[in-house]
């Protein structure tokens, strides 16, 4: 069981919760919110991030991407921890219980409401998340071995839970929304950027062509930079387009802690350094979500 509990790494749950929970908060604002539609959309949201935790370990350890030169976490198939056959079942068995509790959120948020069309569209997008979760480092073609994990994260970490989850709340669309839910998807970018510049060497050897990767360090470094700020200025946009009340800028107090960040990432000295940089920009993303929620709703 702590083999198991370990391979859903618990802590990546805060950020793939931080974009729902402020779709949540702008629905709010609107005046439009719904439990049940919050609780099974975080529902779906945690199965669907262990389901890529697992796909990840899995797909790392049949890659041979996974070696002994690695610093991050414990990985439970490439150390043994858990079988193959094992973890391919959990991947099955998550996969179902992703699209069991995301076709629940679809039928109370959409199709009870008498959106039997967008039901089929969200359908499609659910489907496109469980297939993005796994393909990420499994398939013939990964995905995320070739680069692309940047734009992938910026998608369904920021505009589709953003949005989609507004949507879900309101059966709404506003298009200022973009710029908070990019900031959101930018920041989780950026811890999967920590992640890949920690793994930056092992990953050249085994041919994992991440960004750093293709970018060498330095470049890594200020497309780090580049993720951090744009994220802050969308943010700022937005309160200024929408002519917010000076209390919305609240969650400018969570800026420092992107800046230091930054400053830790492009001064780190060993790659294991950047392990509890992961952890902090993460829960730097979930702050700046509460505050800018919690500006939005006071």
């Amino acid at each position: 069981m702590k083999s198991w509990i370990a391979a859903a790494r618990p802590r990546t749950l805060p950020l793939s919760l931080a974009s729902i929970i402020l779709g949540c908060f702008l629905a709010s604002a609107d005046h439009h919110f719904s439990w049940p539609v919050a609780l099974l959309a975080i529902l779906t949201t945690i199965f669907l991030q262990i389901l890529s935790n697992f796909a990840n370990d899995y797909g790392d350890a049949v890659s041979g991407k996974d070696t002994e030169l690695r610093v991050g976490p414990r990985r439970a198939v490439a150390t043994g921890d858990i079988t193959k056959e094992a973890m391919f079942r959990g991947i099955i068995i998550t996969a179902i219980l992703s699209f069991v509790s995301g076709i629940w959120l679809l039928v109370v948020a959409l199709y009870a409401a008498g959106g039997a069309k967008l039901f089929w569209i969200f359908l499609l997008v659910g489907l496109l998340s469980i297939a993005a979760a796994i393909g990420y480092t499994n398939g013939k073609r990964p995905y995320g071995y070739a680069g692309f994990g940047d734009i992938a994260v910026l998608i369904f970490f920021g505009w589709v839970g953003v949005l989609g989850t507004y949507f879900l709340h309101t059966l709404s669309f506003d298009p200022l929304l973009l710029l908070p839910a990019t900031s959101v998807g930018l920041f989780a970018t950026g811890v999967l950027n920590v992640n890949n510049i920690r793994d930056i060497e092992t990953d050249t050897l085994t041919g994992k062509r991440s960004i750093p990767a293709r970018l060498g360090l330095s470049l890594a470094i200020r497309y780090h930079w580049g993720l951090l700020i744009a994220g802050m200025f969308c943010s700022i946009a937005y309160s200024f387009l929408t002519g917010s009340a000076w209390f919305s800028y609240v969650y400018v107090l969570a800026f420092p802690l992107f800046i230091l960040n930054g400053r830790a990432v492009a001064t780190h000295k060993r790659p294991a350094e950047l392990n509890a940089r992961l952890g902090q920009l993460a829960l730097s993303t979930l702050l700046f979500v509460v505050l800018f929620g919690l500006g939005q709703v006071l």
